[in-house]
């Protein structure tokens, strides 16, 4: 005989409570309590091949060569690690007209030429509608197969029938299990219905892509415990106003959680940019105070960008400090160190610090660069357009070794830029300059010296 259970379930963070309540005592947001009833029988959803697994001994575990699939696009598959890894559980989230649907449609393109048949389960659109988007991106594969559908029973079915490879759900939200008397989108039915494709996905081997919605803060909607149950978490970022969109992977068992992959919003579809470096420093204009060229790491691939800042005198009684891509409080602290070691008198300037493109750097690589491009400002003094500056700083003016120094500086001989600026200590292991003059400094006073002659 079934079960029920009555519980007011926040819908933020998924916390559970015998009554309704105002806040959150979890995450503290407010009005978030939705009451949820859940019922349970003896039975439930079974899915073929769960109850047949056993275990096996470590040692006799072998791994196919074929764990992995490749699609057209290097700049998804360097986020994914190398490839989408067979049975994984992906995660896809990012703002609504970004681009979701139409990255997976290629995706499912690609995977179905290459691999075998596909199955793209969509809950907001009719066959038609996505078939209308499928002949403009030019996706007529013929193991690409397209159903409307939001019960989870009826998916699990097609799958059993059907045995595809793949299989895309969009979205997560949409989905719901006729046992459960929540709404779609409610926290039990994500977190049920999530663990479902899970369990599917590793018994049967089945790749599964699933988008997430996000909230108006920017993180996946539903549960946080969404984000711990699926092997790969990729956000995809972007503009509006700008055709250019970001992947970037925050979790992922099996590759790195630093990669980014760049792509452009075209007509057709979106087109991955393979060197973003001089994308990013294309437009850069020459002769201008407040602008220095930064070499950057997103993961193993460095990407050179531009840091901007703009020194003005205050009109009110207390300087304003703004970040754009950079910490703010790293920016305040960088700043103070410039007037405690080096002198500048900024406590009556307001500044301004960008990093163009969209693009946000966190590593402390990027400190030199800001502090060079606040100084130039300051002392309207343009920097040489060849030049690249890179390097850690600390409270007491050093410049600290970085990581990956040579791969910065190739990255810089390629574009063409003549001299690099570098922590002295990352010199001592260099094996190469690529022909550019490499600059060592020990200290901010030193490394502005030699930029802007002060």
């Amino acid at each position: 005989m079934a079960r029920t259970r009555k519980a007011f379930v926040c819908q933020e963070c998924g916390y559970e409570s015998p009554k309704w309540m105002g806040k959150c005592p979890s995450c503290g947001e407010w009005n978030t309590f939705v009451e949820e009833v859940e019922t349970k029988g003896r039975g439930g959803l079974q899915i073929d091949g769960v109850s047949h697994s056993r275990p096996e001994s470590f040692s006799r575990i072998s791994v196919a060569q074929d764990e992995r699939y490749v699609t057209d696009m290097d700049e998804l598959d360097r986020v994914l690690g190398g490839g989408a890894v067979k049975g994984s559980l992906i995660l896809i989230g990012g703002d609504p007209g970004i681009g979701k649907s139409t990255l997976l449609l290629q995706v499912c393109d690609a995977f179905s030429r290459r691999y075998g048949k596909v199955l793209y389960v969509s809950g907001e659109e009719s066959v038609s509608q996505i078939k209308m988007r499928a002949d403009r991106l030019g996706v007529l594969s013929e193991e690409l197969y397209l159903v409307s559908e939001t019960n989870v029973d009826a998916i699990i079915s097609h799958v059993q029938d059907l045995r595809p490879l793949f299989l895309i759900i969009d979205s997560i939200q949409t989905v719901y299990s006729p046992q459960l008397s929540s709404a779609p989108g409610s926290v039990t039915q994500v977190r049920e219905t999530t663990g479902l494709f899970l369990r599917m996905a590793k018994s049967q081997g089945i790749t599964t892509f699933i988008v997430g919605h996000v909230t108006k803060e920017g993180a996946i909607a539903g549960p946080r415990v969404l984000e711990h149950m699926v092997d790969t978490v990729l956000y995809f970022e972007g503009d509006q106003h700008h055709s250019y969109r970001i992947l970037r992977g925050v979790k992922n068992r099996f590759g790195s959680t630093n990669e980014i992959g760049i792509f452009e919003m075209r007509e057709r579809g979106l087109v991955q940019i393979q060197n973003p470096s001089e994308l990013l420093i294309s437009e850069r204009t020459h002769g201008v105070p407040g602008s220095v060229v930064l070499c950057s790491m997103e993961g193993t691939r460095p990407v050179l960008v531009e840091v901007q800042a703009l020194v003005s005198t205050t009109a009110f009684g207390m300087a304003r400090r703004m970040s754009t891509g950079v910490d703010y409080n790293r920016v305040v602290m960088l700043m103070a160190v410039l007037e405690k070691r080096v002198g500048m008198q900024l406590y009556n300037q307001d500044a301004y610090v960008n990093i163009v493109g969209g693009l946000r750097v966190d590593e402390p690589a990027a400190d030199l660069a800001v502090i060079t491009a606040v100084a130039s400002s300051f002392r309207n003094i343009p920097v040489d357009p060849k030049l690249v500056v890179m390097g850690e700083v600390g409270l007491t003016g050093e410049v600290r070794g970085i990581a990956n120094i040579e791969k910065r500086i190739h990255e810089a001989s390629k574009l063409g830029f003549k001299q690099c600026i570098v922590p002295r200590d990352n010199i001592k292991g260099l094996t190469s300059h690529h022909g550019v003059d490499i600059i060592g400094v020990d200290n901010i006073s030193q490394a502005l010296e030699v930029i802007l002659g002060i």
